[in-house]
């Protein structure tokens, strides 16, 4: 095969690809395409002068075309949905899932579906799109049935944090009701009885869940509940500092906060610290918070092995993608309450 120079090769267009490479090193595309894949079958001085011509055009493998061309059909992509990316935890469970796909030689797609249905949806069907082998998928849709099909398709899916609706399928989540129990009965044997309950979207499966484990815990202490010191469907660390200033102003306030998310945690610490009451009013929040281990009292925390979530889902995934066709799994974690000032803070009942 006639050879082309580099110069012609680059004028042709500005992005390299396999036939470029063949033309450099002249050889068929086959063969390139055979060096390139680490098949067999070349001389080793044909594969030296068509590696030669992959460094000379900076050539990069077209993943995708090649994943046409593989016998199984894998991208070697896999597709992560998450909450919110910019929250700390979802950084976590991106970091998990992550470092699996990595050891794996697997790429991560990863977006926010930021509690919205149709949202979810579609990140879903974009993914599903670009071939991923499998989606990770922390679901904020009222069900997910949706990806009935692309299952039937082919498409494994492990659902993360919470647990699947209308689907039967593997997912991996944390004991939030047990959780939310021991962080509020933690309040209680510090002498508390005016526990307020600050949480997130009622909508939410893991707030619903907490908020549970909040009013057992008070029941099992024979402790009324009382409704004004509960403050749902908080969004923000904002929304959070606003509603823990309105407790503050009630007749009777709360002498202790549990707080059932890490941004709802920080709005709280904010507020008590702008009134001077954050040694004071003693807090309990679920999840962990960014440098909190820096903060004066430490927060206590019911935190949640977010590295082993995402590793165990995406282990799940990838053993669906290598062929697993057993019954769907759930593993649920538990969560651990880390005493590190606030929650310790004693209340007027303390003994």
């Amino acid at each position: 095969m006639e050879r082309m120079s580099l110069d012609e090769v680059d004028a042709r267009h500005s992005r390299p690809t396999m036939k470029d490479v063949a033309a450099l090193s002249g050889v068929s595309i086959k063969t390139v395409s055979r060096v390139v894949n680490g098949e067999a079958g070349v001389s080793s001085d044909v594969a030296e002068r068509v590696l030669a011509a992959t460094v000379k055009l900076d050539y990069r493998r077209d993943l995708s075309a090649s994943s046409l061309r593989r016998g199984d059909g894998k991208s070697q992509t896999i597709g992560l949905l998450l909450e919110d990316v910019s929250n700390p935890f979802s950084s976590a469970l991106h970091r998990a899932v992550e470092d699996v796909a990595r050891e794996h030689g697997v790429v991560v797609f990863a977006g926010s579906v930021d509690e919205d249905p149709d949202r979810e949806r579609d990140l879903a069907a974009a993914l599903v799109a670009r071939r991923t082998d499998g989606l990770v998928i922390v679901p904020t849709a009222p069900d997910q049935s949706y990806l009935a099909r692309e299952r039937r398709n082919g498409t494994p899916v492990v659902f993360v944090d919470r647990p699947p609706v209308q689907l039967e399928a593997d997912h991996v989540v944390t004991d939030n009701l047990a959780g939310a129990r021991d962080g509020t009965e933690h309040l209680v044997r510090h002498g508390h009885h005016r526990i307020a309950f600050l949480g997130d979207l009622s909508t939410i499966s893991t707030a619903r869940e907490r908020y549970e484990g909040y009013v057992d815990a008070l029941g099992r202490a024979g402790l009324a509940l009382a409704p004004d010191l509960v403050r749902r469907d908080l969004r923000t660390a904002e929304q959070a500092q606003a509603a823990v200033e309105e407790l503050l102003a009630l007749p009777d306030p709360p002498t202790a906060v549990f707080a059932s998310q890490n941004l709802v945690t920080v709005g709280a610490l904010r507020a008590l610290r702008h009134a001077g009451l954050h040694r004071t009013v003693a807090v309990v929040g679920f999840d962990s918070l960014p440098m909190q281990d820096l903060l004066d009292p430490g927060v206590t925390i019911v935190e949640q092995d977010v590295r082993r979530l995402g590793a165990i889902a995406a282990e799940m995934l990838f053993q669906r993608i290598a062929g697993d066709t057993s019954p769907a799994r759930s593993v649920v974690l538990p969560a651990t309450l880390t005493e590190r000032g606030t929650g310790e803070i004693p209340g007027p009942f303390a003994s």
